[in-house]
């Protein structure tokens, strides 16, 4: 094999990387965010001699190698024209609101809407919500008032989880996703987006969420009762589904004067 007998008879000696170690997993813990390479110069300003094969071979028998997240590719959506259903309880958008406590604290604001009569259905307020607060959401509304049609609604990772998708199949309740990056295809509920943050967010300063629950509950009330729609006809929502069970034909909005047929 033309091999010298050196080569064939040569035993590494073993090595003591316990120094190395320790060096690793201390970068590990003071800066999990950064990787190898980063770690490696940092202790090459340090004064450390090792070779980066070394120090490399360290660092993954360590299993210290970050993880990369894969992104997740959206399947198509489809742009449709925004229509405004012809009966209650047909067609649900739903979207989510985010702001901060006093105290810096980020808490979210779940709303679901009936497009029909801009009803808010449901606001859930917390610091987290996740696709399954969701799922427990939607099973609260649909025995209270029934399966909607259609539920509509952005690419959020709440939306478009597996749980809400075996929902939907199972509810028998279409999904009807919006195109990424067009907030104007979901309009009806952006615009109650607005209002609610208007009426509640940006009016108080809120020290607990518990605050945040009771007044977005005092609001809720005085807008499905009380408050005009120029939509509606200067009507609340409860007061137009009452007055209009039964529609025209649908309406078509315009993406470039919604605001200004939604103006509620």
């Amino acid at each position: 094999m033309k091999m010298s007998k050196s080569v064939y008879y040569y035993t590494p000696l073993p090595k003591d990387d316990s120094e190395i170690e320790k060096a690793l997993q201390e970068k590990a813990e003071e800066r999990s965010e950064e990787g190898f390479w980063k770690a490696y110069e940092r202790l090459r300003d340090e004064g450390k001699p090792w070779n980066h094969k070394r120090v490399h071979r360290v660092y993954k028998t360590l299993g210290l190698p970050l993880r990369r997240k894969a992104k997740k590719r959206l399947p198509a959506r489809i742009k449709e024209p925004l229509e405004v259903p012809i009966e209650l309880n047909h067609t649900w958008s739903m979207d989510f609101v985010t702001d901060v406590l006093e105290n810096k604290r980020r808490f979210r604001a779940f709303n679901v809407i009936d497009d029909y009569n801009r009803e808010a259905l449901h606001i859930e307020v917390d610091f987290s919500l996740t696709s399954n607060r969701i799922v427990w959401v939607l099973n609260h509304l649909v025995n209270k008032r029934g399966k909607p049609s259609r539920i509509r609604m952005d690419n959020g990772p709440e939306f478009v989880a597996k749980i809400t998708a075996v929902w939907s199949e199972m509810q028998e309740i279409e999904f009807k996703y919006i195109q990424p990056g067009k907030p104007t295809q979901n309009a009806f509920v952006e615009r109650f987006n607005g209002s609610f943050r208007r009426g509640v967010l940006n009016k108080y300063i809120f020290e607990h969420i518990d605050q945040v629950r009771e007044q977005t509950e005092i609001w809720m009330q005085d807008y499905n009762h009380k408050r005009p729609h120029n939509s509606l006809g200067g009507k609340s929502p409860i007061k137009y589904a009452e007055e209009n069970s039964h529609g025209a034909s649908p309406m078509r909005i315009k993406n470039n004067n919604f605001i200004e047929i939604l103006d509620n």
